[in-house]
């Protein structure tokens, strides 16, 4: 398929039995998780008989599983405790993606704390990364995907071309790839409206860290103009972005086979919808071919 659609689903009460009760109700052909509480530290074993039913009916349904790291982690942090339980969090999320099945764990960037320079944080994100990244030797061990920032702050990484630093600090990993979410690109800079917005800054992307490199798309739109460094979530087509560039991304050769998975308002109604919406921008981009003129 060329770009699987789905969401990021609920799963209190079950990885298998409501999060992909809810994932089929709302038509998704991929799935996005969380394995622990995304706002705290604890790294629960999870329910061995759930995962083994997830991972089967994944593999059954041909539905792409992502799992979404904490929001707390950042191994930009000037603070050592938190730098280290960022570690054991995301090698928890690591290792339990690997149990479900999952292809990636999606990670932020996070950002140069305690008024550190740029080059100092991004040392300390290669001293704390690198080894989890090193601990992914399994076939099936899952890729860690970076995931910008809409630019608050002291962000390591918020424009296209913020990743190319982030990948050398990594020694460009063969585990490392990226996550592009369309509302932080957008809120970081990266207007994706007019025209050929949205494939000049994916030919930025591909320039930066190479072909391949794209595993995952959050497709959200934004309730912010671009620019604004304000990661406010939108319905496909409800916001400043708009439909169009969503059309134009799925046509990218760079977006071959990645799925695109929604972070958007509105419940599991909204949920379908965006999805449907997406679906059919798909079926419009696929009618009219490649997009041309990609630089790459």
């Amino acid at each position: 398929m060329r770009n699987p659609v789905g969401g990021h689903v609920p799963v209190a009460g079950g990885l298998a039995t409501t999060g992909l009760t809810y994932a089929r109700e709302i038509g998704a052909e991929a799935v996005q998780v969380f394995v622990a509480n995304p706002r705290g530290w604890a790294t629960p074993t999870g329910n061995p008989a759930q995962d083994e039913r997830f991972r089967a009916e994944c593999a059954a349904e041909g539905v792409a599983a992502y799992v979404h790291a904490p929001y707390l982690i950042n191994f930009g942090s000037h603070t050592e405790a938190t730098a280290e339980r960022s570690v054991d969090s995301l090698r928890h999320s690591l290792r339990r993606a690997r149990a479900i099945g999952a292809l990636g764990v999606v990670v932020h960037t996070g950002s140069a704390t305690g008024g550190r320079p740029r080059a100092e944080a991004l040392a300390q994100v290669r001293a704390r990364l690198l080894p989890l990244l090193d601990e992914l030797t399994h076939d099936d061990d899952p890729f860690v995907l970076l995931e910008s920032t809409a630019g608050q702050g002291s962000s390591l990484c918020s424009r296209t071309w913020d990743f190319g630093p982030y990948f050398e600090a990594l020694d460009a990993h063969p585990r490392l790839g990226v996550c592009l979410d369309t509302c932080h690109v957008f809120a970081a800079g990266h207007d994706l409206t007019g025209e050929h917005g949205m494939r000049r800054t994916l030919d930025l992307l591909v320039e930066t860290v190479g072909e391949g490199r794209l595993k995952l798309i959050h497709a959200n739109d934004s309730k912010d103009v671009a620019g604004a460094h304000k990661d406010r979530h939108a319905n496909i087509g409800a916001g400043h972005i708009g439909e169009e560039p969503f059309r134009e991304l799925m046509r990218h050769p760079a977006t071959e086979g990645v799925p695109l998975v929604i972070e958007t308002p509105g419940g599991k109604e909204g949920h379908a919808g965006d999805v449907e919406r997406l679906k059919k921008l798909r079926e419009r981009g696929q009618s009219s071919g490649p997009s041309p003129g990609s630089s790459w």
